[in-house]
């Protein structure tokens, strides 16, 4: 908060009025109706008496907080959700900046704030990419250098994105460099006390991620040997990964649009429209269906609430690249991708 707001709400809950304020410090009542306003600010002099009077401390009544809770981050990310769907993307960019401003040390905040925005830009199909990622990319340098350590390693890895995709080969070893490599799996040595101390949802929690994680890494790497293997023109090979990838994604009982995704990207490198159509019907039919990760014993405790939103909005992305993107362009000639495109609309518009 701000120390106008900082004043108002302590005096408040101590049930003062601003003539009382007033009294004690020897000012007028307009004076303290204009700090309260933010229009103006007591004097420095002054500041040791207020805070007396305000039982606070000069660190709080001077909004030298360094953090917020935990609570307070999450509920102002979804505020800045909120503000993106309402108002828009650079509404909730200026909201976000403001907030980093008030509190520009607290790491979780920024991390937490500038990761989301960064997601949104795709998720959103927001334009001007440059001008925020300039923006996120000075955040992540920051916190490149911060006291978390798991903030600073994904700030890293976010660092080593960006100058792979500015073709900065050097400075992306460099960074990788930078990166720990430990043979002590924290989170592993976690979940087994649990299960010793008979903390066993704790450590079935742990657990559950690590199983989503891991499926996460094999698709992550079946996606990029795919992609090798187009490149060094060896289809049948990309084929097989696609396969796999649609196995191994089943298996583990991710959310139901994913398995096919490998095959969606594969059908439009090779420009085949009945592999192409194929995995879009699947696809779009899937992304209608609520993951519901508790019904399943892998992810009793997961909760797919979050991922379940996310596909709402992949469809109406899809809506938008099927109507006036390239990547589907070789397909505008299909009757049946037609009809699929328009089933797509009539759904996002039910919506």
């Amino acid at each position: 908060m701000k120390i106008n707001e900082i004043i108002r709400e302590k005096r408040k809950t101590l049930v003062l009025t601003q003539e009382q304020i007033a009294e004690y410090l020897g000012v007028s009542t307009s004076a303290v109706n204009k700090w309260e306003k933010g229009s103006t600010y007591p004097d420095i002099t002054l500041l040791p008496a207020l805070a007396r009077l305000l039982k606070t401390d000069l660190n709080t009544l001077m909004s030298f907080q360094d953090d917020l809770s935990d609570v307070e981050i999450v509920n102002f990310v979804d505020e800045i959700d909120k503000t993106v769907q309402e108002k828009g993307y650079e509404t909730a960019f200026q909201m976000a900046m403001d907030k980093i401003h008030d509190f520009p040390t607290c790491e979780n905040l920024i991390y937490s704030v500038v990761m989301y925005l960064t997601g949104a830009l795709i998720l959103y199909n927001i334009s001007e990419l440059e001008r925020y990622e300039k923006v996120f990319e000075a955040f992540y340098e920051q916190l490149s250098h911060g006291q978390n350590t798991e903030i600073r390693e994904t700030a890293i890895s976010m660092l080593i994105s960006y100058s792979l995709n500015r073709k900065d080969f050097s400075k992306a070893e460099e960074l990788i460099n930078t990166l720990p490599s430990s043979s002590i799996d924290k989170e592993e040595r976690i979940a087994i006390l649990y299960t010793e101390q008979g903390k066993f949802l704790d450590a079935l929690k742990i657990w559950e991620h690590r199983i989503l994680n891991s499926i996460t890494k094999i698709q992550t790497a079946l996606m990029n040997m795919l992609d090798i293997a187009v490149k060094e023109e060896r289809i049948e090979d990309a084929d097989f990964y696609a396969d796999i990838y649609e196995q191994v994604s089943k298996l583990f009982y991710v959310m139901q649009w994913i398995p096919y995704n490998a095959k969606l990207s594969l059908s439009v490198i090779k420009k085949d429209k009945k592999e192409c159509l194929a995995a879009l019907k699947s696809i779009l039919t899937a992304m209608r269906e609520k993951w519901k990760p508790e019904e399943n014993p892998l992810y009793k405790h997961l909760d797919g609430s979050g991922t379940n939103i996310f596909s709402e909005r992949l469809l109406a992305m899809f809506q938008e690249e099927m109507e006036n993107g390239n990547e589907f362009a070789f397909m505008e000639s299909s009757q049946e991708y037609q009809q699929l495109l328009q089933e797509l609309r009539n759904y996002n518009d039910i919506k």
